[in-house]
Protein backbone atom coordinates (compact mmCIF):
# COMPACT_ATOMS: atom_id res chain seq x y z
CA UNK A 1 0.00 0.00 0.00
CA UNK A 2 2.78 2.13 0.94
CA UNK A 3 4.35 2.34 -2.84
CA UNK A 4 0.75 3.20 -4.13
CA UNK A 5 0.38 5.95 -1.82
CA UNK A 6 3.24 7.24 -3.42
CA UNK A 7 2.30 6.75 -6.64
CA UNK A 8 -1.54 8.37 -5.94
CA UNK A 9 0.80 11.28 -4.20
CA UNK A 10 3.16 11.84 -7.20
CA UNK A 11 0.38 11.95 -9.21
CA UNK A 12 -0.32 15.82 -7.54
CA UNK A 13 3.50 16.88 -8.52
CA UNK A 14 4.69 17.79 -12.10
CA UNK A 15 6.62 15.15 -13.43
CA UNK A 16 9.66 17.26 -13.54
CA UNK A 17 9.76 17.33 -9.26
CA UNK A 18 8.91 13.69 -9.33
CA UNK A 19 12.34 13.26 -11.73
CA UNK A 20 14.35 16.06 -9.41
CA UNK A 21 13.77 14.00 -6.17
CA UNK A 22 14.87 10.85 -8.34
CA UNK A 23 18.12 12.38 -9.14
CA UNK A 24 18.71 14.09 -5.94
CA UNK A 25 18.15 10.92 -3.91
CA UNK A 26 20.88 9.13 -6.16
CA UNK A 27 22.88 11.67 -5.00
CA UNK A 28 22.63 11.33 -0.56
CA UNK A 29 23.94 9.54 2.06
CA UNK A 30 23.67 8.65 5.61
CA UNK A 31 27.29 7.24 5.59
CA UNK A 32 28.36 10.60 6.80
CA UNK A 33 26.46 12.89 8.98
CA UNK A 34 27.44 16.33 10.38
CA UNK A 35 27.24 17.64 14.25
CA UNK A 36 27.97 21.74 14.91
CA UNK A 37 28.54 22.20 19.05
CA UNK A 38 26.85 25.47 20.35
CA UNK A 39 27.60 28.09 17.30
CA UNK A 40 27.04 31.39 18.42
CA UNK A 41 26.43 32.85 15.06
CA UNK A 42 23.48 31.92 13.80
CA UNK A 43 24.28 31.99 9.88
CA UNK A 44 26.88 29.58 10.63
CA UNK A 45 24.82 26.52 11.64
CA UNK A 46 22.31 28.29 8.69
CA UNK A 47 25.32 28.13 6.04
CA UNK A 48 26.19 24.41 7.70
CA UNK A 49 22.85 23.27 6.98
CA UNK A 50 23.31 24.32 2.94
CA UNK A 51 26.40 22.82 2.65
CA UNK A 52 24.91 19.44 4.12
CA UNK A 53 22.28 19.44 1.16
CA UNK A 54 24.67 20.78 -1.34
CA UNK A 55 26.73 18.28 -0.86
CA UNK A 56 24.08 15.42 -0.61
CA UNK A 57 25.03 14.92 3.41
CA UNK A 58 21.10 14.03 4.62
CA UNK A 59 21.53 14.51 8.63
CA UNK A 60 22.59 17.72 10.62
CA UNK A 61 22.88 17.23 14.50
CA UNK A 62 22.42 20.73 16.56
CA UNK A 63 23.93 20.39 19.91
CA UNK A 64 21.78 23.25 21.90
CA UNK A 65 23.92 22.87 25.29
CA UNK A 66 24.48 26.70 25.73
CA UNK A 67 23.12 28.83 22.35
CA UNK A 68 19.62 27.45 21.70
CA UNK A 69 18.20 29.73 18.01
CA UNK A 70 16.44 29.35 15.11
CA UNK A 71 17.47 28.73 11.78
CA UNK A 72 17.92 31.38 9.85
CA UNK A 73 15.92 30.81 6.68
CA UNK A 74 17.31 33.19 4.23
CA UNK A 75 21.07 31.82 5.00
CA UNK A 76 19.72 28.36 4.45
CA UNK A 77 17.65 29.29 1.83
CA UNK A 78 15.59 26.36 1.57
CA UNK A 79 17.94 23.64 2.50
CA UNK A 80 16.70 23.16 6.03
CA UNK A 81 13.45 21.41 3.95
CA UNK A 82 15.69 19.15 2.66
CA UNK A 83 17.83 18.09 5.37
CA UNK A 84 16.81 16.42 8.67
CA UNK A 85 18.10 18.49 11.34
CA UNK A 86 18.38 16.10 14.54
CA UNK A 87 18.57 18.61 18.08
CA UNK A 88 20.13 17.55 21.07
CA UNK A 89 20.39 19.12 24.84
CA UNK A 90 24.33 18.01 25.04
CA UNK A 91 27.42 17.14 23.47
CA UNK A 92 27.52 13.19 25.53
CA UNK A 93 23.72 12.74 24.26
CA UNK A 94 24.37 13.57 21.00
CA UNK A 95 27.74 11.28 20.49
CA UNK A 96 25.80 8.48 22.34
CA UNK A 97 23.22 8.75 20.29
CA UNK A 98 25.62 8.47 17.25
CA UNK A 99 27.49 5.85 18.17
CA UNK A 100 24.61 3.42 18.96
CA UNK A 101 23.93 4.20 15.01
CA UNK A 102 27.13 2.87 14.17
CA UNK A 103 29.04 6.39 13.80
CA UNK A 104 32.74 6.76 14.60
CA UNK A 105 33.11 10.17 16.30
CA UNK A 106 35.84 12.73 14.13
CA UNK A 107 36.34 15.92 15.70
CA UNK A 108 37.79 18.68 13.55
CA UNK A 109 40.54 20.06 15.84
CA UNK A 110 44.31 20.99 15.83
CA UNK A 111 45.01 17.67 17.83
CA UNK A 112 48.42 16.68 18.00
CA UNK A 113 47.05 13.13 16.68
CA UNK A 114 45.03 14.76 14.03
CA UNK A 115 44.83 13.82 10.49
CA UNK A 116 45.44 15.97 7.34
CA UNK A 117 41.82 15.88 5.86
CA UNK A 118 42.91 14.29 2.52
CA UNK A 119 44.23 11.57 4.79
CA UNK A 120 40.63 10.99 6.55
CA UNK A 121 39.73 7.18 5.30
CA UNK A 122 36.23 7.69 3.94
CA UNK A 123 35.28 4.07 4.34
CA UNK A 124 33.93 4.39 7.88
CA UNK A 125 30.68 5.54 8.55
CA UNK A 126 31.53 8.72 10.15
CA UNK A 127 30.19 11.95 11.93
CA UNK A 128 31.99 15.55 11.84
CA UNK A 129 32.07 17.31 14.33
CA UNK A 130 32.37 21.10 13.81
CA UNK A 131 32.83 23.54 17.62
CA UNK A 132 32.14 27.06 18.55
CA UNK A 133 33.65 30.38 16.35
CA UNK A 134 36.24 31.02 19.03
CA UNK A 135 36.66 28.61 21.58
CA UNK A 136 36.13 25.41 19.39
CA UNK A 137 34.74 21.83 20.42
CA UNK A 138 34.16 21.59 23.81
CA UNK A 139 36.60 18.93 26.18
CA UNK A 140 33.56 16.78 26.45
CA UNK A 141 33.52 15.92 22.25
CA UNK A 142 37.43 15.93 22.35
CA UNK A 143 37.70 13.20 25.22
CA UNK A 144 34.82 11.13 23.43
CA UNK A 145 36.17 11.32 20.03
CA UNK A 146 37.67 8.37 17.99
CA UNK A 147 39.60 10.65 15.51
CA UNK A 148 40.60 13.97 14.49
CA UNK A 149 41.47 15.85 11.55
CA UNK A 150 42.49 19.30 10.53
CA UNK A 151 41.95 21.14 7.12
CA UNK A 152 45.86 22.24 6.64
CA UNK A 153 46.68 26.00 6.22
CA UNK A 154 49.64 28.17 4.71
CA UNK A 155 48.91 31.86 5.94
CA UNK A 156 48.88 33.56 8.49
CA UNK A 157 45.40 33.02 9.62
CA UNK A 158 45.33 29.42 11.96
CA UNK A 159 41.57 28.86 11.89
CA UNK A 160 38.71 29.37 9.30
CA UNK A 161 35.38 30.01 9.43
CA UNK A 162 32.74 27.13 10.85
CA UNK A 163 30.37 27.47 7.80
CA UNK A 164 33.41 27.23 5.31
CA UNK A 165 35.21 24.89 7.02
CA UNK A 166 32.35 22.53 6.85
CA UNK A 167 32.07 23.31 3.29
CA UNK A 168 35.59 22.24 2.75
CA UNK A 169 35.20 19.14 4.70
CA UNK A 170 31.99 18.26 3.10
CA UNK A 171 33.30 18.90 -0.48
CA UNK A 172 36.39 17.03 -0.12
CA UNK A 173 35.28 13.68 1.89
CA UNK A 174 32.02 13.64 -0.64
CA UNK A 175 34.00 13.60 -3.37
CA UNK A 176 36.85 11.40 -2.22
CA UNK A 177 33.40 9.01 -1.19
CA UNK A 178 32.16 8.71 -4.53
CA UNK A 179 35.17 7.98 -6.10
CA UNK A 180 35.35 4.40 -4.08
CA UNK A 181 34.01 1.28 -3.99
CA UNK A 182 31.81 2.07 -0.96
CA UNK A 183 27.92 1.09 -0.66
CA UNK A 184 27.04 4.74 0.69
CA UNK A 185 23.87 5.60 -1.17
CA UNK A 186 20.59 5.28 0.32
CA UNK A 187 19.27 1.62 0.75
CA UNK A 188 15.78 0.93 -0.72
CA UNK A 189 13.96 2.16 2.39
CA UNK A 190 15.50 5.18 2.65
CA UNK A 191 15.39 5.87 -0.44
CA UNK A 192 11.67 5.62 -0.28
CA UNK A 193 10.86 6.80 2.69
CA UNK A 194 13.00 10.16 2.75
CA UNK A 195 10.80 10.33 -1.38
CA UNK A 196 7.65 9.97 0.53
CA UNK A 197 8.43 12.83 3.01
CA UNK A 198 9.15 14.64 0.20
CA UNK A 199 6.45 14.34 -1.65
CA UNK A 200 4.66 15.06 1.62
CA UNK A 201 6.01 18.24 1.93
CA UNK A 202 4.51 19.35 -1.40
CA UNK A 203 1.29 19.05 -1.13
CA UNK A 204 -1.19 20.81 0.22
CA UNK A 205 -3.62 19.69 2.51
CA UNK A 206 -1.88 16.21 2.18
CA UNK A 207 -3.12 14.91 5.15
CA UNK A 208 -6.92 15.15 3.14
CA UNK A 209 -5.68 14.14 0.12
CA UNK A 210 -4.60 10.55 2.17
CA UNK A 211 -7.64 9.91 3.47
CA UNK A 212 -9.53 10.58 0.37
CA UNK A 213 -7.18 7.93 -1.04
CA UNK A 214 -7.94 5.94 1.78
CA UNK A 215 -11.46 5.88 1.53
CA UNK A 216 -11.27 5.16 -2.34
CA UNK A 217 -9.44 2.05 -1.00
CA UNK A 218 -12.53 0.98 1.24
CA UNK A 219 -10.78 1.47 4.15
Amino acid sequence: MDQELLAYLQSFLTERRVQLFDKVLKERTNHFTVAVEDVYQLHNTSAVIRSCESFGVQELHVIEEVNVKRIDREIAMGAQKWVDVQRHSSANQCIHSLKEQGYKIVATSPHKDAHRLEDFDVTQKSAIFFGRETEGLSETVLDMADDFIYIPMVGFTESLNISVSAAITLQHIMTKLKQSNMGWQFTEQELFDKKLAWTRKMIKDVEGIEQRFLEERGE
